[in-house]
């Protein structure tokens, strides 16, 4: 499943869950999957998974427990775009 879990006029993140799509595997962990960053202004994107996938959903929910703003969001995602090497390719 791919799921737009955040949108600004900056970013866009994305959340994939493959245990939902593969039912019928019992081996699947629960959070196996990812997120996929989106840096509209660089025309970047990276991909998350594992460890580092599980660090960015812990520190997006104590992100979220402040209540922020969009600024605030785009500025801790504008965090994870240095990371991409990835140019953004339209299908």
């Amino acid at each position: 499943m791919h799921t737009m879990i955040y949108d600004s006029d900056a970013f866009s993140v994305f959340q994939l869950d493959w245990a939902r799509e593969a039912d019928s595997a019992p081996e699947a962990a629960p959070n196996q999957g990812g997120f996929e960053i989106v840096d509209k202004f660089a025309r970047k994107e990276i991909f998350l998974e594992g460890h580092v996938a599980d660090g960015f959903r812990a520190r997006v929910r104590s992100l979220m427990e402040g209540s922020p703003s969009t600024e605030d969001i785009d500025e801790f995602l504008d965090g994870f775009s240095a990371l991409s090497r990835l140019n953004l390719h339209a299908h």
